[in-house]
């Protein structure tokens, strides 16, 4: 599996139905999985972003369309970052000459 880290802000209409943010936080678990993503954590946080999650798929394609499933419910908007467990870094530090 892959991993990446979900930055999400809330959009107007996100925050308009704030009261509902944790409500649609486990729809969206349950929309990832028919994605084959599994959305293993959700915060909710406070500074830049306002949640942040940690997300496992197969593919990027996976993650992707997940991401697009989401974005057009118009509540949040996100970014993907690509997130490497040590042991994934020691191999990508391994081909480095």
């Amino acid at each position: 599996m892959i991993t990446y880290i979900g930055l999400m802000t809330f959009t107007d209409k996100g925050i308009a139905s704030i009261k509902e943010s944790t409500k649609r936080a486990a729809a969206a678990k349950e929309a990832a999985a028919k994605f084959g993503v599994n959305m293993r954590e959700i915060y909710w946080t406070m500074g830049e972003c306002d949640l942040v999650a940690v997300l496992e798929a197969d593919n990027e394609q996976a993650l992707a369309a997940f991401n697009l499933a989401v974005a057009s419910q118009g509540n949040v908007r996100s970014r993907s970052l690509r997130a490497f467990s040590a042991k994934e870094m020691d191999a990508v530090l391994a081909k480095l000459p």
